[in-house]
């Protein structure tokens, strides 16, 4: 690929109650996924929390690792991959989420959409996602499509099994350097 371009995908697990009972089924290490256009991660995207105290008020939010649900809890540990993308897929992926950026507040957390993993079926609601099924909807809208599966069905623990990701850095979030990866 004659690209020099890059988008990160990092995934989490802050060790709340929630996390855990996700981690029971599914065994995973890590159960959150965002993304990131840049190494620093200060331009990262998921479904999740809107605030850190409540994990049943979700939607899109925009995250930062200094601040929000992530610094509430300083124990999360994570994995960040690398992956090269064209400057093409790079803009189109700036333009999907852009459609997201603007209409963020009718955006709701997909909480039927991990029962619909468990079970195997994709359950989609319009303007409702998970974390791991926003990645993948961006990734796919974008033209790059890492699995033979629909974003609905998509795991965070299919972004670690995937190949086609570099592994840049696994241990504390709060740890992270990206100038050192």
């Amino acid at each position: 690929m004659a690209s020099d371009q890059y988008v990160y995908i990092l995934l989490t697990n802050t060790g709340t109650l929630f996390t855990q009972l996700i981690q029971t089924y599914t065994r995973a290490p890590y159960n959150h996924a965002s993304i990131s256009f840049n190494r620093e991660l200060s331009d990262m995207y998921s479904f999740g929390r809107k605030h850190p105290s409540n994990p049943l008020h979700g939607g899109f939010v925009k995250e930062d690792i200094q601040t929000g649900t992530f610094s509430k809890y300083p124990n999360t540990t994570c994995v960040i991959y690398e992956l090269q993308v064209t400057s093409r897929e790079k803009e189109k992926m700036k333009r999907v989420l852009h459609i997201f950026i603007r209409s963020q507040r009718k955006y709701l957390y997909n909480i039927l959409g991990i029962i619909g993993i468990a079970l195997k079926e994709p359950v989609e609601f319009s303007n409702s996602y998970f974390c791991s099924q926003f990645v993948a909807e961006i990734l796919q809208r974008s033209g790059i499509k890492l699995w033979d599966k629909l974003p609905a069905l998509v795991t965070p623990d299919d972004f670690r099994q995937c190949d086609k990701l570099k592994l840049l850095y696994e241990g504390r979030l709060s740890e992270y350097r990206p100038e050192n990866c």
